[in-house]
Order: C-alpha cells, then sequence, then structure tokens
C-alpha cells in the first residue's frame, strides 16, 4: 500500500478526532448509566416498587445523571485548561528543562542541530527543545496544537545513549507526528480520558475515608452509613477504572497505526532504516520508561515508545511490540541487529563504523552531499534561491502538494548548505531574545541606505528586548547581505525558539513595531507581507489555535482562489498575455475559463491576498492538494522561481499550515 500523503495523514487525524469525541460520549453514557445504577440501587426504598427505567426520568435519577456527566466535564475541562498553555505546558507537566539554544552541552547540541536540519529542510519552524534530565530511558515526544508552538521533549538517556544516525531516526518520527497533526489528538486524548478517570479517583477517595472514619466511629449508630459510603465508593472506583481500561484500550488501537507511519515517515525523511531500527533495538535492550513523573501512564500514547509499565500489555500497549516495529521498517533487520549486538565487544557502541562517527555537534543527514553545493542565491537570481547552483534549473516531476509535509534529498542539502555558511556570530545572535528581534528589523531595512535604516528606526519606542540596539544590527546586516534574500525565511525559522520566549506582551510589541517599519513607505512588499503574516500566525494571540474546517468544496472559496492566482500569474509572468494564459491554467482545475468571462485581476491588495489566504486555510484538507499546485505551477512553469516567487509561495504554505520544503526546482 502506497504511503499515505500529508494531507490524507491530515484528514485521517481530524476523522480520528471526530472518532474520539464520539467514543469518550459513548463511554460517558454507559458511566453514567452504571453510576445512576448504583444510585438507583442505593436510593430506592423497599416500598417504592420503581423499575430502573422508571426511576431514571424522576428527580433523584436524573440528579445523578447530571452530576455524573457534570463531575466528568469538569475533569476534562480542568485538564484542558490546565494544557492550554500548548506544548511547554506538557513539558513543563513532566518536569522537562528547556534546552539553552546556545548550549554548550555536546549531546545537546547535537540534538539542537539535527533537528534544525530538520524544521529548514522541512519548511516547519525549529521546534522549542525539552529534556528530562532524570530520565535513564530512552524515550522523546512532541507537543502542541500547531507545528508553529510545537515543543520536543527528548530524554537524557536518549541523547546520551544513542548515536547521532539513530537520534536522528528518533527527531524523523517525532516530526512525522508534527506533520501528520497527531499532536492535537495525543493533547485531547489526556483531557478527555482525565474526565473519565476522575469517577475513579472520587471513588477511590470515598472508599478511604469510609475506611479510615469506620475506624475512629467502632460501632456506632454511623456505622450503616460508614458501609454504604464504602460500598458507593467501591462501585465508582470500579466503574471508573473499567472506563479508564477501556478509554486505554481506545488509546492503544488508535495510537499503535499512527505510530507504525510515523515509524515508515522517520525512514522516508532519513533514507537511513537502521538509525530508527538502532534507536528501536536500543529501548528493547535498555528500556524507555519514565520513572520519576506520575503521568508516565498519561503520555504513553505521546511517545515515542512505551513510557509506562502496565498490565495485559497485549491489549493497553499503546505502541506495537519493538520487535514488531523493527522488522516492519525492513524484514530481516531485527536478526541484523541482533547478530551485531552478538559481535559486539563489552562496552563498546551497538554499531561498528569502517570510519570514525561524526563529532557531536556536527551536521549531515544520511546520504546528503557533504559538501556545500554552491552559494544561495540572492535578490534577483533566475533560478531558486534555494538550488545549489552547479545544474541547470528543470521543473520538478513530483506535484507541489506531494512535497508537502516530507524531507527530500535536496532540501536535505539545502539546509546543511545554509547552517554551514551561517557566520557563527549570526547564528548566536539567532539564539537570544534581542538577537531574534533584530533580526526582524535587519530584514525589513537591509536594503535601505545608512541614513533611511537610521530613520526607519527611530520608529521603534525604547525597550531593552524589542527596542532598536544598534551594536546587534552592525553584525547581523552584513550577513544577511552575504546569505541572500533567498534564506530569510530560513533564518528565521532558526530564531523561532527564541522569540517564542518573548511574553505575550513583547510578542504583541514585536508585531506592532514589525508593522511600523512596514508602514513607513506607504507600500507592502511580498516579502513584508509575509514577514507580519508568519509573526502574527506564529507568535499572535492565536498562534495556537487550530483552523476548523469551514468548505468542503471549491464554490465558497472561488473568490480567494482568483485574487490569490491572479497575483501568482502576474509575478510569473513578463507579460500580460502570458499571465491570461498561465492563469487560466491554473484556474481550470476549479472552474470553466475556456470562454474567458474570469480574467486575471488586474489588481490584488495585500489586504485581499491576506484575506484569501485566511478563506482557504478553511478548506478541507483533501480540497488543499490542488491550491498548492495550482500556485506551484504558477511560479514553476518556466522552470525558474526568482526570490519573490519563492517568498510568496512561502506566504501561501505557512498560511495555509502546509509545512513545505525549500523550493529546489
Amino acid at each position: 500500500m502506497a504511503h499515505p500523503g500529508f494531507f490524507q495523514r491530515q484528514a485521517h487525524a481530524r476523522r480520528n478526532t471526530s472518532l474520539l469525541v464520539l467514543l469518550f460520549i459513548t463511554a460517558v453514557a454507559f458511566i453514567t448509566l452504571a453510576v445512576a445504577l448504583v444510585g438507583y440501587f442505593v436510593t430506592r426504598s423497599e416500598s417504592s416498587g420503581l423499575a430502573f427505567h422508571r426511576w431514571l426520568p424522576s428527580s433523584h435519577g436524573l440528579l445523578t445523571a447530571v452530576t455524573v456527566v457534570l463531575l466528568i466535564g469538569l475533569g476534562s475541562l480542568l485538564r484542558w485548561v490546565d494544557l492550554a498553555g500548548g506544548g511547554s505546558r506538557v513539558a513543563k507537566m513532566v518536569g522537562a528543562r528547556p534546552v539553552d539554544p546556545d548550549t554548550r552541552d555536546s549531546d545537546e547540541r547535537k540534538l539542537r542541530n539535527i533537528v534544525e536540519e530538520m524544521a529548514i529542510a522541512s519548511g516547519v519552524p525549529v521546534p522549542e527543545l525539552y529534556v528530562m534530565d532524570q530520565e535513564t530511558g530512552i524515550n522523546a515526544f512532541v507537543a502542541g496544537y500547531t507545528p508553529g508552538e510545537a515543543v520536543m521533549v527528548v530524554t537524557h538517556g536518549a541523547i546520551t545513549q544513542l548515536s547521532r544516525d539513530e537520534l536522528q531516526g528518533v527527531v524523523a518520527h517525532e516530526f512525522s507526528h508534527i506533520f501528520n497533526g497527531d499532536m492535537r489528538l495525543n493533547v485531547r486524548l489526556i483531557a478527555l480520558l482525565a474526565g473519565i478517570l476522575m469517577i475513579g479517583q472520587i471513588g477511590g477517595f470515598l472508599l478511604r475515608a469510609s475506611f479510615h472514619r469506620g475506624h475512629r466511629v467502632g460501632r456506632s449508630r454511623d456505622g450503616r452509613a460508614q458501609a454504604a459510603m464504602g460500598i458507593i465508593g467501591l462501585a465508582l472506583f470500579v466503574i471508573g477504572y473499567v472506563g479508564v481500561f477501556f478509554g486505554r484500550l481506545i488509546q492503544a488501537a488508535v495510537s499503535r497505526q499512527r505510530e507504525m507511519l510515523a515509524d515508515a515517515s522517520s525512514v522516508q525523511f532519513t533514507r537511513n532504516p537502521e538509525g530508527i531500527a538502532g534507536a528501536l533495538f536500543k529501548i528493547g535492550l535498555k528500556g524507555g520508561y519514565l520513572d520519576t513523573t506520575s503521568h508516565a501512564s498519561d503520555m504513553n500514547h505521546m511517545c515515542f515508545g512505551e513510557s509506562a509499565r502496565m498490565k495485559f500489555t497485549a491489549l493497553l500497549a499503546s505502541h506495537p511490540p519493538i520487535d514488531e516495529r523493527i522488522n516492519a521498517i525492513q524484514p530481516g533487520m531485527l536478526a541484523r541487529l541482533r547478530s551485531r549486538l552478538r559481535d559486539t565487544e563489552p562496552g563498546a557502541d551497538l554499531y561498528r563504523s569502517s570510519g570514525p562517527a561524526p563529532a557531536a555537534g556536527t551536521s549531515g543527514f544520511t546520504g546528503a552531499t557533504p559538501e556545500i553545493l554552491g552559494p544561495v542565491s540572492g535578490k534577483g537570481a533566475r533560478t531558486s534561491p534555494l538550488a545549489s547552483g552547479t545544474e541547470a534549473p528543470t521543473k520538478p516531476a513530483r506535484k507541489f502538494s506531494d512535497q508537502v509535509g516530507t524531507i527530500n534529498r535536496q532540501s536535505e542539502d539545502f539546509a546543511l548548505r545554509f547552517l554551514s555558511r551561517l557566520p557563527a556570530t549570526f547564528r548566536n545572535l539567532l539564539y537570544t531574545r534581542a538577537g531574534a528581534v533584530q533580526l526582524c528589523y535587519a530584514m525589513l531595512i537591509s536594503e535601505l541606505s545608512r541614513e533611511q535604516q537610521v530613520q526607519r528606526l527611530t520608529l521603534l519606542p525604547p525597550h531593552p528586548v524589542l527596542g532598536s540596539q544598534p551594536d546587534l544590527l552592525k553584525k547581523l546586516l552584513p550577513a544577511l547581505k552575504t546569505i541572500g534574500d533567498g534564506v530569510r525565511f530560513p533564518a528565521l525559522e532558526l530564531a523561532m525558539p527564541a522569540l517564542r520566549k518573548l511574553d505575550p506582551e513583547e510578542r504583541e510589541g514585536l508585531i506592532t513595531n514589525v508593522q511600523k517599519l512596514v508602514a513607513a513607505d506607504n507600500r507592502v512588499s511580498l516579502f513584508e507581507l509575509a514577514l507580519t503574516s508568519f509573526l502574527s500566525r506564529h507568535l499572535g494571540a492565536e498562534a495556537d489555535r487550530v483552523v476548523p474546517v469551514r468548505f468542503k468544496s471549491y464554490r465558497p472559496v472561488i473568490p480567494a482562489l482568483q485574487r490569490l492566482l491572479s497575483l501568482l500569474a502576474r509575478a510569473g509572468s513578463p507579460s500580460q498575455a502570458d499571465a491570461e494564459t498561465l492563469y487560466r491554467e491554473a484556474m481550470a482545475g476549479f472552474m470553466d475559463t475556456r470562454n474567458g468571462s474570469q480574467p486575471v485581476l488586474e489588481k490584488v491588495t495585500m489586504r485581499q491576498l491576506r484575506e484569501a489566504l485566511t478563506a482557504l486555510n478553511g478548506l478541507s484538507p483533501l480540497l488543499k492538494p490542488a491550491v498548492i499546485d495550482a500556485c506551484g505551477h504558477c511560479i514553476t512553469h518556466d522552470g525558474k522561481v526568482e526570490t519573490r516567487e519563492y517568498e510568496l509561495m512561502r506566504l501561501v504554505a505557512d498560511q495555509m499550515d502546509c509545512p513545505m520544503p525549500p523550493l529546489t526546482v
């Protein structure tokens, strides 16, 4: 069976969410009926004679049912609110420590470099990194509601016991969860199970209370009341944990399928099956349980491997058996790993290599070209700003939509070239809040004269972090001119962990300052629109908001498509006639353009473009590929991609929540 694409996986994740809600409602209904049955036997008098189906609509029955539903809802709501902080809140819940972007620890730098390479190669902001210092097991997970605010949590055992290839396989596995929309489902599952668990917790509390109080009151007249409390507590305890059992069963069934898919995606991204297979093999040998957090069972479905020891493992395990996962990656792989283990001397690493291992913190994908293939093109280049520069650009054989949510050889090569070309001072500044903020300003004023730069910066109010800092700008501006315009977005993605450390007021202030600089000349370029939209999307008040599906057909968004494709057709055509032809070709998949009744729009304002992208992001996931392909056709029809075309395509992909690798046509 073919590996499902990004949009198919997104649609499947949404269906899983709907299924999860349906199963949760079903579980709540059964738990409510079970508790009501207990209430029926407790409150029924010997003379009442009411049958259960008649007692349930009575005042006692309705009160019992409503109370149960409210308690379950309250438990889920409390956990939901607790996790409203997104991925960082989940990381702190399990006691993880944020990794300093400028860390000097060799293992943490190795992790940081791998994650940065993956993020740049896939076109998503670099996730914030956390390490669970006290966990010696090998495990990892990602958490968050959107890719833009995702965090990755890795155990200390993973970064110290895994080789670079193995750690890269684990990171690629977790990136697959980011692309597939699994993070939202995982966080919601924690909240829903918390509500079901509350009934069992209340039962346990009543059971303990009756036991301790019974010891104090002895054989008093309250003995019968204490016994009744104990019976009710026991019943609620059993009902609650039976509900949790089936909740875990549902959790396991959904998670197993996603874990196998993420394993396959890891191999696809890294082209190195031995990397992730070796990591799994070491988990089988050394374990991956989280022993220092009380939330291990809650996190089980989120982790790379099993995080909690459970009874009925065959039923409740949220991951397939290790041996099954390894053999699914490549038949015969498990036998080879066992053979290597037998041949490995005591104390040696699991794998022997014919050459020296890469130094900690160095970059490199398996099979990726180690050399810098050529300069990254800058403004005015006719080839893609991300092309190697050594070969003539050719039109890609694959559809643009097939590249969304993937990592390919060309994007890996670009990530390595980009990171190797960055001056050390420039890169280190991006790891600080002040440096990341000044980068945003520098990208807007880098093409101005010195006098104009000074004049623009006077628009910014004084602030220790958000204000203009000339000493930092002097280090950033020359580097920006050296690396070229085409890599401005990858640099911004590299700075995202530092920008996320701004508090809400500082984030709002940064966006306001950027808008002031953009409005200073009373015109908005495509890059300026892309930058402001990117910052608003990932740092604004609704950065972690999941955009719901609003449209299940193209008809309601035809005006938005006309505006977007008109702008792209004009950007990619030298003449009006060529723009008309290109526009009709791009719109042909959405409406009949043969009679020419809908010509290319002569003018599209930046506000109209922003509104169009907002509308298109409300499309069902399975409708988005055609939009991405139509946009891709406009900018690659001549086999070349200019910087402004790339930046426009980058804006479209980002605003439609479609992580796209760097364009390498």
